[in-house]
């Protein structure tokens, strides 16, 4: 199975639009996917809501796609906070990722990926190394979800090609 997971609690945001993309060109090629979205998630507490996300998303999970917007030089809180309340031997061990970064600046979002990893390596993830950072999101996607650039949905697919092999 293959959760992404759109990394901002924010509605209506870039990042879930991107999530679905992702979410389209995967189901594609494998009926093993689903979407995680925090928005409107309660998981700053080891509480019901958390364990049946955990149960449901996180446990029967292989492999992730951790879609992230820039924060602050790195990723939502809401993210980390996901991951901190989750049974990380349960959840995350030994399981492998892939991420992806959006900014509205120039940097897609680099440092936030760069800090992921680090993270995601010490809970004994792997993660690809193709990490897609996706600069000036909104002239990439628009409102609908749809990419605007032919180049890039190149590069997604190719990412996603390394992902399924990896």
């Amino acid at each position: 199975m293959i959760t992404i997971i759109s990394g901002t609690n924010r509605a209506d945001s870039m990042t879930l639009r991107t999530a679905k993309h992702y979410y389209k060109l995967l189901s594609e090629q494998t009926d093993k996917v689903q979407l995680l979205s925090l928005e409107h998630k309660q998981v700053w507490e080891r509480g019901a809501e958390m364990l049946a996300l955990e149960k449901e998303y996180l446990i029967p999970a292989g492999k992730f796609v951790l879609i992230m917007p820039e924060y602050n030089a790195s990723f939502p809180g809401i993210l980390k906070v996901m991951i901190d309340n989750s049974d990380i031997k349960k959840c995350w061990w030994h399981k492998k990722a892939m991420l992806v970064g959006l900014s509205d600046g120039r940097a897609g979002n680099l440092r936030g990926l760069e800090h992921m990893t680090s993270i995601l390596h010490y809970m004994k993830v792997h993660v690809l190394y193709n990490k897609l950072l996706l600069s000036k999101v909104n002239e990439e996607i628009d409102r609908d979800g749809n990419l605007l650039k032919q180049e890039t949905e190149k590069i997604i697919n190719e990412q996603i090609e390394e992902f399924l092999k990896f």
